[in-house]
């Protein structure tokens, strides 16, 4: 199927040089000429990627990226910059970028960065959004952030990539070898209690009453199950 990217450019040679390149190589392209009709086309259309320079009229670069994640949008963004400030490079990264190049840059290394980005893309978990909130808890899966009643909770890795697992697959029964195998990568036959540790971790900083849990419910002989 033909992947959809957005190019966001003002520089009318950059963008038909690029737009035109992209064809070729088998892509569908939209273009923008400027921020605000940028924005909006990346809100409203269902791109698999978007090509975001960092410098535009009407709207910044930086400006998009933040509100389109603060939208909840997951769509890969790269950013195209001409400034060598890595004040700028780090803060679009900060705010949700998935990578940026530096202009001017050879044609085969904003190919190669776009195919790096379509294929992460495609192996990516979709079951759970950029946020996600259940009670009082609000998961901010790009900054890796949780916050309960506003304040920061602390979590390992391995509670935050077993969190994750849990939302995206909400509603199902997960058996403990089913979580050792997807989140631990263990194999099946492994023998510990790991899972049951972390899990009363997670209960202890996510749940109103502990002992008595209400988004990670025990199933009897079967396993566990996130109901937020």
């Amino acid at each position: 199927m033909e992947k959809k990217i957005l190019l966001i450019e003002d520089e009318p040679g950059l963008r038909m040089t690029l737009g035109d390149r992209l064809i070729s190589e088998g892509y569908g392209i939209e273009t923008a000429s400027d921020g605000e009709t940028g924005f909006r086309r990346a809100s409203e259309g269902d791109f698999d990627l978007i090509v975001l320079d960092l410098m535009l009229p009407k709207k910044g670069g930086l400006d998009i990226c933040r509100d389109l994640r603060q939208q909840g949008l997951t769509t890969p963004i790269l950013m195209l910059t001409a400034r060598n400030d890595t004040i700028d490079k780090v803060l679009g990264l900060k705010i949700g970028a998935d990578d940026y190049l530096t202009k001017p840059f050879e044609m085969p290394e904003l190919l190669a960065r776009i195919e790096a980005l379509l294929r992460r893309s495609s192996k990516a978990p979709g079951g759970a959004p950029a946020v996600y909130q259940f009670g009082a808890v609000r998961i901010d899966f790009r900054k890796t952030e949780v916050l309960r009643d506003g304040q920061a909770v602390p979590l390992s890795a391995m509670e935050f990539q077993l969190l994750r697992y849990f939302i995206e697959n909400r509603g199902t029964t997960l058996s403990r070898e089913q979580l050792l195998r997807e989140v631990w990568g263990y194999s099946s036959t492994t023998q510990t209690r790991t899972v049951d540790v972390h899990i009363a971790w997670l209960r202890q900083k996510l749940e109103p009453d502990p002992k008595h849990p209400r988004w990670i419910v025990t199933a009897h002989k079967l396993g566990y199950r996130f109901t937020g």
